[in-house]
């Protein structure tokens, strides 16, 4: 058993948490016991996952997307009631970490992914991002065979760049308007999660690969690796409960 505010409080230094200026408040958003037995982890804020986490008994949800964002309304509608009763009922607290778990350079999603698509995440890029050379030079359709086979997805690809990749970026999620920036900086290759509708043509012109490989599929491995980290620190157990988006 740990103390919630003590887990809350080691993920934020973990992550430089105050470094990231955010969207909306990032850590802690909704308090629930302060005992805590189990983790669970998910990618995005839902009815559906916060259901699922209380079926599984876990005291603590880490999500990459959280339940509050700037942009949104400060009405508690039919919808959002529905949510809070659901982590009040079962007690649950709720914590999110978007931007400062991209940019962790070990258990953050762009360097993560980076590694496992066997590029070198040695430099920073965009300010989450990272890039670097690869192992070994590859073909873009050798590299997309290999972001189906890590992802499980079929990514959007724009092959408008060189015949060997040298050298790729990542931004995990919806990052397409770093696009021009990766080119910029003489990268080969650039991966995101979505692509936008100028994309295709912006990478045309620009001579540079577009691989857009799902923005739920690149962001699950940032938030199972923070909770890992948290578990093992904490002496917690823990589960990732994935709901599959195709977007």
């Amino acid at each position: 058993m740990a103390d919630r505010d003590e887990i809350l409080a080691y993920a934020s230094e973990l992550l430089d948490l105050d470094a990231y200026p955010d969207y909306g408040p990032m850590g802690l958003q909704v308090a629930g016991t302060r005992e805590v037995k189990r983790l669970a982890c998910g990618v995005s804020s839902s009815l559906e996952l916060f259901e699922r986490t209380a079926a599984a008994g876990a005291q603590m949800l880490l999500v990459h997307h959280g339940l509050l964002w700037d942009r949104d309304p400060r009405v508690i509608d039919d919808a959002s009631r529905r949510r809070l009763k659901t982590l009040f009922d079962a007690e649950i607290t709720l914590a999110a970490y978007h931007l400062a778990l991209d940019a962790h350079p070990e258990l953050g999603n762009n360097a993560l992914l980076a590694r496992e698509l066997g590029i070198d995440p040695s430099e920073q890029f965009a300010g989450i991002g990272f890039g670097g050379p690869l192992a070994e030079p590859v073909s873009v359709e050798d590299f997309t065979a290999r972001v189906r086979d890590k992802l499980g997805s079929e990514p959007v690809v724009f092959a408008y760049g060189p015949e060997r990749v040298e050298r790729a970026a990542v931004i995990t999620g919806g990052a397409a308007r770093h696009l021009v920036d990766a080119a910029g900086a003489g990268y080969d290759l650039f991966l995101t999660g979505e692509p936008a509708e100028p994309s295709m043509h912006t990478a045309r012109e620009l001579g540079i690969h577009f691989v857009a490989a799902g923005h739920y599929a690149t962001e699950r491995i940032g938030i199972q690796a923070l909770t890992e980290r948290l578990a093992e620190r904490f002496d917690l157990e823990w589960e990732f409960i994935d709901l599959p988006n195709p977007v």
